[in-house]
């Protein structure tokens, strides 16, 4: 586990997830609540919902980065 969390915290990781999260939860955040943002419609569990998107998307993108970093180190055998 915490080599898990190591890994989540590398640079390279991070920043890929935070492009994703920002991008696709952009693009997720207009398809949801577009109509409520042009409305100028955004109260506390609206702004919530909205954050809540792009922290999954975040967890996702890490999640998926370091367990394919992770089979690959695995498929590859031990350093040497």
């Amino acid at each position: 586990m915490l080599d898990w969390l190591r890994m989540a915290r590398e640079p390279a990781i991070v920043q890929r997830a935070l492009k994703y999260a920002i991008v696709v939860g952009a693009v997720l955040i207009a398809i949801n609540h577009g109509d409520a943002l042009l409305r100028g419609d955004l109260d506390a569990v609206r702004l919530f919902r909205i954050g809540l998107t792009v922290v999954v998307l975040y967890c996702v993108s890490t999640a998926s980065s370091v367990e394919a970093i992770r089979t690959l180190r695995r498929q590859s055998g031990p350093a040497t």
